[in-house]
């Protein structure tokens, strides 16, 4: 207060009242932008990491960057109640249901390309086998090698994702949304969904990405199901919904972290170039290939 006889206190000018809305705003940024960088450090934590990309890629090139995105069928991690729930049985081992290259060029369009499990390659060290079979034998180098050996095409990354991490990811962002032509029903996939627009679940998701039986195509109809999967996953991860939403923000993030294994000398820039690139692909900003079968 004023001391007496000094008058009344000046009103706040015009300015400052402005400037005191424009102070929360900037507190708010702060804080939020804080919390980004504490969410990010703590994903970061929860991924795995592993050797995949050999130092040497012999004649195999690759112009601008090429990630190898695979989906391991490993139960190790899951217990007895979720490989119930997700109906994957108790098959040891893993193999891979899942193959595909991410290239990321220098300019042009981004591609996302599929490889069938089911393609025959020559496994190095081993005899002419499906490639899923490489991952089984070698983990992840040895499916690197096998690729770049069969194909020419150098890999600069690796991320793999397992069924459940698959199936949480799916969970923390509250189902994703498909439309069917038909109804499909797949016992070994444990899937039984009618036709037409539809939220699906973690272990339908799941169930719908990995069936094949139902399907006379086989290998090629489940690699195109999960491109759509895939695309469903990216493009409701980076929608407002999730983005503006700090708590489901936070719950994807750290289901995303649990549910990945990338190469350990990758960075949180180059994982999230990746991720960038596959939701402009799967959002048509890129173009979606499957390899034949031979």
């Amino acid at each position: 207060r004023r001391p007496p006889g000094h008058g009344p206190e000046p009103r706040p000018t015009a300015a400052k009242r402005r400037r005191r809305p424009l102070r929360w705003i900037g507190a708010i940024l702060v804080i939020l932008l804080a919390g980004l960088v504490v969410l990010g450090f703590l994903v970061w934590a929860r991924i795995d990491k592993v050797d995949a990309i050999p130092d040497d890629h012999g004649s195999a090139v690759s112009e601008g960057q090429v990630y190898l995105l695979v989906g391991s069928d490993s139960r190790e991690d899951l217990s007895d109640d979720e490989r119930s729930e997700l109906g994957t049985g108790s098959v040891s081992g893993q193999r891979t249901d899942t193959i595909m290259l991410l290239h990321v060029p220098t300019s042009g369009r981004p591609a996302l390309i599929s490889i069938p499990r089911d393609s025959l390659v020559d496994i190095p060290g081993r005899d002419r086998q499906r490639i899923n079979a490489a991952f089984a034998y070698g983990g992840p180098r040895l499916l690197v090698e096998t690729i770049e050996q069969n194909t020419g095409v150098a890999i600069d990354d690796y991320v793999q994702i397992g069924l459940g991490g698959f199936a949480g990811m799916v969970d923390a962002l509250g189902g994703i949304d498909l439309c069917l032509d038909e109804a499909i029903q797949d016992d070994k996939a444990h899937i039984d969904l009618p036709a037409g627009c539809q939220t699906l679940a973690g272990p339908d998701a799941l169930g719908y990405a990995r069936a094949r039986y139902f399907d006379p195509r086989g290998d090629i109809g489940r690699v195109e199901r999960q491109q759509e999967v895939l695309g469903a996953i990216a493009g409701k991860t980076v929608s407002p919904g999730t983005i503006l939403n700090p708590i489901k923000l936070t719950r994807v993030g750290l289901a995303g972290g649990d549910a990945l294994t990338i190469d350990d000398g990758s960075n949180p820039i180059s994982l999230g170039r990746f991720a960038w690139t596959l939701t402009r692909v799967t959002g048509g900003g890129g173009d979606r290939l499957t390899v034949p079968l031979g």
